[in-house]
């Protein structure tokens, strides 16, 4: 009998915390609890993790790999999820594997197969986005990168252009107005913790390292002025 791989993912880089456990081969989770939040993923992720895992059979003992979402994201809540990832692939002596907030967004219109143009867009405050265009099959388009809504809409094109993103309204609404034709297909507060773990099952330890993803340095800068001078 074949085994099936077990995954664990998690998800706390945006403005949820979430957990869900998958197998292969098999299109729903076998657990999966997911709270929206802004802040408390410190607090809330480990309580998550041992209700979930309680319902599983075999506990974390019987995890093959853990996936975790690395960013763009909170900064503190990258640190939350990729060291409890790291910890717990350590004590089951798996491997744990990063999965980019982006293409977590854009991994279910990918697989659909559709036509159009896929942007995410998460909001990065200030008019800007962390954000990723892809076309049919995955075929890159724009890189990720931290990026003015309007140039997100040049890099798109002539479209059309389906939106995916925390940032999606935005962005759909700046495409628009520059006539193309877009539509927002999901502009929740974080990627489906199913996608995580299935592009986590399908990711290759050796290239999809748990370590953050940053597009840009944190907002808060060293009070140098404060610092006392070295002799």
């Amino acid at each position: 009998m074949e085994h099936k791989v077990r995954i664990l993912a998690i998800d706390t880089a945006l403005e949820a915390c979430s957990v869900c456990v998958m197998e292969s081969g098999v299109e729903n989770p076998v657990a999966m609890e997911s709270e929206p939040m802004a802040r408390g993923h410190a607090e809330a992720l480990m309580p998550m993790l041992e209700r979930v895992m309680k319902t599983v059979d075999g506990g974390f003992g019987s995890l093959d790999r853990v996936a975790v979402t690395i960013g763009p994201g909170s900064f503190t809540g990258l640190r939350v999820g990729i060291s409890a990832a790291r910890a717990i692939a350590l004590g089951a002596g798996v491997p744990a594997v990063g999965v980019t907030t982006l293409s977590a967004y854009a991994a279910p219109l990918i697989a659909s197969g559709v036509r159009a143009l896929v942007a995410v867009a998460i909001d990065a405050r200030h008019g800007h986005v962390y954000a990723q265009v892809v076309g049919q099959g995955g075929r890159a388009v724009m890189s990720p990168r931290v990026i003015l809504l309007r140039d997100v809409v040049r890099q798109i094109g002539s479209g059309p252009v389906l939106v995916v993103g925390s940032g999606a309204e935005a962005l759909c609404a700046e495409a628009r107005f520059a006539g193309l034709d877009a539509a927002v297909v999901d502009a929740g507060p974080a990627p489906d913790i199913g996608w995580v773990a299935k592009l986590g099952m399908a990711a290759r330890p050796e290239m999809a390292l748990p370590k953050p993803f940053y597009l840009r340095s944190p907002d808060a800068k060293p009070q140098d002025h404060h610092r006392i001078p070295r002799r």
